[in-house]
């Protein structure tokens, strides 16, 4: 009598079939989880508040001298992008600087009603004229420097510290100098700017003679500089 073998064959290659279908499920590889983006969060403190310039508008749609980090978020709503609107700025002591140079820190503070972020460096140039025309060269950003998130709860400010060069370091015809009524600041990812005011200082009409170089923003009190 023939004993049939069929059937442990068939057990066989289920058995086989199973177990290669295992193999493959634990073989599958998974996401790397994104690395956590530094975030910091600026207590809220008394600044002062700027004055208009003459003339000079509050805002600008022109992006020419916006600088800074990413342009997504929110427009201000909570824990959302700082809106310019939600913004002041001032001028407030910094490092004092070196030698031909003076370093302040140009301050946001966010004068909203909820919390909002910024990231980056501001886009600066100087302005002048009484009429908040452009001066001189923008800005060059230190990429080097600091420039985590910022959490800026209602009342609370950031700071990016600005070194400002002196105009008298350039010869005459090389600066072309003028007085400046202050800077043009662009929030960074944002396309309107604010007016900060700050008297007595130089700028160069020249736009071959930089004088200004701004940091990341960073928690009021937390400068390098």
């Amino acid at each position: 009598m023939h004993r049939s073998t069929r059937t442990p064959i068939v057990l066989a290659s289920t058995g086989v079939v199973l177990a290669l279908a295992l193999t493959g499920c634990s073989s599958g590889g998974t996401d790397a989880a994104p690395t956590a983006t530094e975030t910091v969060t600026a207590s809220a403190a008394a600044s002062s508040s700027p004055s208009t310039a003459p003339g000079a508008p509050s805002s600008t749609s022109s992006s020419s001298s916006a600088s800074g980090g990413s342009a997504a978020g929110g427009s201000g709503s909570d824990g959302g992008r700082c809106a310019t609107g939600s913004l002041t700025g001032s001028i407030e002591s910094g490092s004092g600087g070196a030698a031909g140079s003076t370093s302040v820190h140009l301050a946001l503070r966010n004068t909203g009603s909820t919390t909002c972020t910024l990231q980056g460096w501001p886009g600066v140039s100087f302005v002048g004229g009484g009429s908040g025309a452009q001066i001189g060269a923008p800005a060059t950003r230190d990429e080097a420097s600091a420039h985590p998130t910022v959490t800026l709860a209602p009342g609370a400010t950031a700071v990016a510290p600005l070194k400002i060069t002196q105009a008298e370091n350039y010869p005459t015809a090389t600066c072309d100098p003028v007085a400046a009524d202050g800077f043009r600041v662009y929030p960074p990812g944002s396309t309107e700017s604010l007016f900060v005011r700050d008297s007595g200082v130089t700028a160069c009409r020249s736009t071959d003679a930089g004088l200004l170089s701004v940091q990341g923003l960073v928690p009021e009190g937390q400068a390098a500089d």
